[in-house]
Formats: C-alpha cells, sequence, structure tokens
C-alpha cells in the first residue's frame, strides 16, 4: 500500500525523488508505522507544492487488497477530504498535529499571497471505476466550495504510466504510391526513411495490440477496429506517457470529430523507429507499395497516438476514420545514437518538459549506465519499469543530480525553484564538461549529507541537502560541522521578518550571506 503512494506520487508530481516523495506523505497509518510519528492526517494523505508549475496537488489514496469487477470509488472518499480543506478555508490551525499544520499552513501562506495556485485534489484507487456520474453534482459543489478541481485516477489511468520494455512487433500496410516520399543517406546505408500519408484507420490497425490484425493489410469492414486498444509496449521509447485529458489531446479528439477531413494538415503526424523496414514498390503495376516494417516504437506524437485512440473508444465512426490522415515518418536504423538523437530532436519543437526531452539524449543514457557499475540507479524518465535491477542498492533521479552538480557550482539557490531550467538554459553548463568519477562521488556524498541530517533534530529537506553540498565544496569542514553552519545561518538571516526557512533557501541574499559567514569563520 505504501508502495502505492510512492508510485502514484511519482507519476503525477513528475519529481522522481523519494525523499522529496516521502516528506509529502502525511497519511496517519504511514507516519506511524514507517517514520514512527503521531499525525491526524485530516483525509488528505499527501500534499505536494509544485513552486515552478504553480500547483498544490491533494491526494487521496484508497488502495484495495482485492479485487472485485466493477467496484467503482466511492463518493465520500471525496468529501472526508473537507476536514484537510475546511481548515485551510478558516485559517483555524487550533488542535492540528505539527504535520498537517505545517503543511496547511503552507497552503494559508500561499492563498494570502499574490502568487496564482492551481489547486487539484487527486482521489487515487485501484479500483477499476472512477466515482459513478451520479455524485457529480456534489462533486461540482465540492469544488466550487474549496476553489479547486476533483480527478479521479483509476486502474485504466494507472496502467499508462507503466512502460515495460515489449517483445518486437510487426505489421504491414499498403497504400498509393503517391503518399510515399523515401530518403536514404546513401545507396548502402542501412538507415533509410520514408514520409507516409496514411488514414488513422491503418495507423490504429497497426498499432493496436491484435497480432492478427496488424498484419491484415487487405482489412476491408473497419469496424473491426471497434474496441481495438492501443499496444502500449509501442511507447516504451517514448519519452513520457499519456497526459490525460489536457487542452491539447482534448483539442486533437475535437479536431476529429468536427475537421477530421482536414485532419492531416491540423496535425504533427508521428515519428516512427523500426529495426527492419521493407518497401514492395511493385504491387499493382507500381501504383501500390506493401510496407513491412519489423521490431518498430513510437518515439513521437504518443499523445496524438493515444488521443486518436480516445476517439475510437468513445466516438467510433469508420468514415472519419477512414477518411482522416496523418504524416508518419518512419525510420528504419539499428544505431541507436540516431535512433535516441531522432527521438530528441523531432520532439524538441513541441512544447515538452526540457527534462522528459532529456531523458533520451545520449549523455543521460551513458549517465545510468556508469551509475549502474557503481551500483546506483539512474531514475531518466517516469514509469520505466523495464528490466528492473533489484541489486542496485541506491536510486537517484537525474533531476535530483542536475540539482546537485548546479549546487556544486555555487548555485544551491536555484537548484529548487529552476528545476526546468536545469535540463533547459543551464543544461550544456551543468553536464558539458562534467567528469563521470566525480558523478559517483558526488551521488555518494548526497546520500552520506541525508545520513548525517538524521542525527539532528532539524526540519530536512533537499533544499538543504543541496546547500551542504555546496558548502563542503567551499570548506574542509565536517558535513555535521556544515549542517550546524548553515541552520545557524537560517536561524539569524532576517529573523527580524515573516520568512520561512524554505523561502530564505531559494534566495540569493541568504546564500551570500552563507557565505560571507563561511569567510568570517
Amino acid at each position: 500500500r505504501f508502495g502505492f503512494y510512492f508510485f502514484i506520487l511519482e507519476n503525477i508530481t513528475g519529481n522522481k525523488d523519494l525523499i522529496d516523495l516521502k516528506d509529502s506523505i502525511i497519511d496517519t497509518n504511514f507516519n506511524e508505522k514507517i517514520l514512527k510519528n503521531t499525525n491526524d492526517d485530516l483525509g488528505i494523505d499527501a500534499v505536494y507544492i509544485d513552486e515552478e508549475e504553480k500547483r498544490i496537488l491533494l491526494f487521496n489514496f484508497k488502495y484495495r487488497e482485492k479485487f472485485k469487477d466493477n467496484n467503482s470509488q466511492e463518493l465520500n472518499t471525496v468529501s472526508i477530504s473537507g476536514k484537510f480543506l475546511e481548515a485551510i478555508t478558516t485559517e483555524n490551525l487550533n488542535n492540528l498535529t505539527d504535520l498537517s499544520k505545517k503543511w496547511i499552513s503552507k497552503i494559508i501562506d500561499i492563498y494570502n499571497s499574490d502568487d496564482i495556485f492551481e489547486t487539484i485534489l487527486y482521489i487515487v484507487s485501484n479500483e477499476n471505476e472512477p466515482i459513478s456520474n451520479t455524485g457529480n453534482d456534489c462533486i461540482k459543489n465540492f469544488e466550487n466550495t474549496y476553489g479547486l478541481e476533483v480527478k479521479c485516477i483509476v486502474l485504466d489511468d494507472i496502467i499508462k504510466y507503466i512502460n515495460s520494455r515489449p517483445e518486437d512487433i510487426n505489421a504491414e500496410f499498403v497504400v498509393d504510391s503517391n503518399s510515399v516520399m523515401s530518403h536514404e543517406k546513401d545507396e548502402f546505408s542501412s538507415n533509410k526513411s520514408y514520409l507516409v500519408k496514411l488514414s488513422l484507420a491503418t495507423l490504429i490497425r497497426i498499432t493496436c495490440d491484435n497480432n492478427e490484425l496488424r498484419q491484415k493489410y487487405h482489412l476491408e469492414d473497419y469496424k473491426e477496429l471497434k474496441n481495438q486498444k492501443l499496444f502500449l509496449g509501442l511507447l516504451y521509447d517514448n519519452i513520457r506517457g499519456y497526459l490525460g485529458n489536457t487542452k491539447f489531446n482534448s483539442n486533437i479528439v475535437k479536431t476529429l470529430i468536427d475537421y477530421s477531413e482536414n485532419f492531416f494538415f491540423y496535425n504533427n503526424g508521428i515519428t516512427i523507429i523500426s529495426k527492419n523496414i521493407e518497401a514492395d514498390f511493385s504491387k499493382n503495376g507500381g501504383k501500390k507499395i506493401h510496407f513491412k516494417i519489423n521490431g518498430f516504437q513510437i518515439v513521437n506524437g504518443g499523445q496524438t497516438l493515444k488521443s486518436i485512440y480516445k476517439f475510437l473508444e468513445d466516438n467510433f465512426d469508420e468514415e472519419k476514420l477512414s477518411s482522416a490522415n496523418i504524416l508518419v515518418r518512419f525510420f528504419q536504423t539499428k544505431d541507436e545514437n540516431l535512433t535516441n538523437n531522432i527521438a530528441e530532436f523531432t520532439n524538441s519543437q513541441n512544447s515538452i518538459n526540457q527534462s522528459d526531452l532529456k531523458s533520451i539524449s545520449n549523455l543521460q543514457i551513458q549517465i545510468e549506465a556508469y551509475l549502474k557499475e557503481h551500483n546506483i540507479r539512474y531514475i531518466r524518465k517516469i514509469g520505466d519499469i523495464g528490466n528492473p535491477d533489484n541489486s542496485l542498492s541506491k536510486s537517484i533521479a537525474k533531476e535530483t543530480l542536475a540539482q546537485i552538480l548546479y549546487s556544486k557550482m555555487g548555485y544551491p539557490y536555484r537548484a529548487t525553484n529552476q528545476k526546468n531550467a536545469l535540463f533547459g538554459k543551464y543544461y550544456d553548463e551543468i553536464f558539458d564538461n562534467i567528469n563521470v568519477d566525480d558523478i559517483v562521488k558526488y551521488v555518494e556524498e548526497y546520500f552520506n549529507i541525508i545520513d548525517e541530517y538524521q542525527k539532528f533534530n532539524y526540519d530536512k529537506t533537499n533544499q538543504k541537502y543541496f546547500y551542504i553540498a555546496w558548502l563542503n565544496t567551499e570548506n574542509s569542514n565536517s558535513i555535521q560541522e556544515n549542517i550546524e553552519l548553515l541552520e545557524r545561518a537560517l536561524q539569524e538571516y532576517k529573523n527580524n521578518e515573516q520568512i520561512s526557512p524554505a523561502r530564505k533557501l531559494i534566495q540569493k541574499g541568504f546564500k551570500d550571506y552563507l557565505f560571507d559567514n563561511l569567510k568570517q569563520n
């Protein structure tokens, strides 16, 4: 059950750092059993504040030990969370336990500030049905009362978070010769590419989880496509899982409903990497081309593809699926570096989190391999459970590594409140000239800092760990001495102002104050 908390938090927040996620869990039972703390969670199991995206995420978890078909989430799960929200609305902190009080105080401070934050309450369970439609009015009233959005997460949503390394699959299709443009670097190259205009019906057929249908290039009755499911293994090399009912994905479905005949013009298309492509240009006197694609993966356009399947599920219309077309780029290559570069560069023109984009870069893959040699699991992207190695004793997310490296460079105050920039404008500065041996050393030091902090009765946050990592490069003190130095500075800096330690730690002024103290000592 507690593992379920971490799995969901990692995938919804995008934060792969287990320490951050542990600190966000306020569930009564978790704190009692794991942390030996007493806390009344007031109906909320976890709180996550995303300063960069300006979001407050609240979680109510229900983990069922036994599966029952058609079991749905219960409406009273939403109302139970009202106790936590009522404390925020009334700003009444009386009789609250310390952990809940800490998070409620943070949210009150945000609501009273000039910052605009979105608040979402996630109702999460491993049941297969969300709260029934009969509860819609109650949920709407709840949302209006507390100024938030309620989102239900159930098994079908959870499955979409998981990418497991699939076996190679194959497919066949036939298109008109005037619907294809081909390119080869040279006549001896094994790298080939084809730009193909495909109907959505054909795209669904070659990407579905029905092997027999994937080979049925002469399909005439499109009713066979109804109720087909996407073979999720095709998205293993895609940079991210399905983002759900976002504005962009909703627009894709709306385009299909309203403008299916113009879908080709309104969509950027899909990119497919294949180990082998056979293209027979001789069919029907050269008017048709018969393609066989083997061992293929979709590296760009996963959101588009899943939105098409959403349309298939909710609005099955064989006429629109046959008349709507899409541009598909097929690349044949066995060069892993080229594959990774194609995935990275074809995604770089879209609105994609920079951290997600860099997860497939060759450098990040090399770091992953090197850390594995030193018994450390490097988490490049969310949801990757392919070939897990249980022998690895430690794990660290690529975002956390970037924060450590950037802190070491003298920027601990930026490391936590500019996380996206670490994989954007600061990326080359951080990673271009890094020594891989230093990476191992810094990661080990980071875990040592965490261990040393456990010996003190101070609040423990990643912000502080990054500051200690920086201080360790600036002096010869022990980790314990630098912890004392940091905590003393936090107490003294602007102590006549009501500024939380978390806010102080993201100010350059505090870093300069700490550095001055360091020089004086």
